[in-house]
């Protein structure tokens, strides 16, 4: 897969830009500011309908105007050529594009362009709370089969209907409250258990290509645990709902699923999150971003484009070395406030300043 071309109309700094990327790897650089991260948001958009920032909607939209465009030429593997187009609307009326047809749903879009994107932000990924894991795991497994993204919607819906009629139980449980219970029940144990079977199956393929890229950039073998095992999943889901109702009635809110999962990441049998030096979490991060990134390209046949956004400036100089010496095979877009290192090698560079693009 490849991205011949990006161009962005009233997206967050940029009143209009077009830009040009190569086969090989393309360097976009620029001082802080300047909308070297708002390109990689961009193209991650078209991706997965949504802001890897976390952003709502109207943060994309430039101030002052009304609608964003997004527009990119993609070429797959097998020759087909894709104008793929996204508007993003203040309305919430979005509309995607491809080939000049409307797609009836703008989550079709999903599978048509694949990104893998990294981050200095994706600290979190280890640093943070489980929500950030879960959103790892979820999105990943989207990118290997769009299925995913319907369960993991119907999983919201269930656990929003389920919360709501908590809410309005007001912390009394009587027959007619049940009773519902148990239809909610049945359904988010349904989804719940294929979602955690499918988050299982992943941490366990995924795990042992993480280890592999953290050598790589580490230069030595460390041993890493990547552990996903949420109480529920011993016993059942139905079982552990029915176990946690009066809690749940109590507090008015749904204390188990997987909803509330988490991936438990050690380094050296030790928690990440908790014993790592900053060095190592951030190597861990950029080792699953990687891990993922192949994981994919082997599912699916051909390698996402990768965006390395301000990567580089985070990493010592011999983990900045080891990463772009085992870059994956595809096409890679590595943003960056300075210079590149010379073994960076770029076919293409570009360079951006107050939302202008040129080279």
């Amino acid at each position: 897969m490849l991205v011949r071309s990006l161009q962005l109309v009233d997206f967050r700094n940029y009143a209009e830009a077009s830009l040009e990327f190569e086969s090989g790897t393309t360097a976009v650089l620029g001082d802080n500011g300047q909308g070297k991260t708002n390109l990689a948001e961009a193209l991650a958009y078209l991706a997965t309908l949504d802001s890897f920032r976390g952003s709502p909607t109207d943060a994309l939209i430039r101030i002052g105007a009304e609608t964003a465009i997004v527009r990119a030429e993609i070429r797959h593997d097998d020759g087909r050529e894709l104008l793929v187009e996204a508007e993003i609307t203040r309305s919430g009326r979005n509309r995607v594009l491809v080939n000049r047809q409307r797609l009836a749903r703008s989550r079709e879009l999903l599978g048509v362009i694949r990104v893998s994107v990294f981050a200095p932000d994706d600290l979190s990924l280890v640093k943070g709370g489980p929500g950030e894991r879960r959103r790892w795991m979820d999105d990943s497994l989207v990118a290997l089969a769009v299925k995913h993204d319907a369960l993991r919607l119907e999983i919201d819906r269930i656990i929003k209907q389920r919360n709501s009629l908590l809410k309005q139980a007001g912390g009394r449980l009587n027959d007619e409250v049940a009773v519902t219970l148990d239809v909610w029940d049945a359904k988010l144990a349904q989804c719940g258990e294929q979602l955690g079977h499918a988050r299982a199956t992943l941490v366990a393929r995924v795990t042992p290509m993480i280890v592999d890229a953290y050598e790589q950039l580490a230069g030595h073998p460390t041993p890493i645990e990547m552990i996903y095992e949420p109480a529920w999943r011993r016993t059942g889901l139905l079982h552990a709902l029915s176990a946690a109702r009066p809690d749940d009635v109590r507090r008015q809110s749904s204390t188990v699923g997987p909803q509330r999962d988490d991936v438990e990441m050690a380094i050296n049998g030790m928690p990440a999150r908790t014993h790592a030096s900053q060095g190592e979490q951030r190597t861990l991060a950029l080792a699953v971003r990687l891990a993922t990134h192949r994981l994919i390209a082997d599912k699916v046949g051909s390698p996402p484009i990768l965006v390395l956004d301000d990567v580089l400036s985070e990493l010592d100089p011999s983990r900045a070395s080891a990463l772009l010496a085992h870059l994956p095979a595809g096409q890679v877009i590595i943003t960056s406030a300075s210079e590149l290192p010379a073994d960076a090698r770029p076919q293409r560079i570009l360079h951006i300043a107050s939302g202008t693009v040129e080279g």
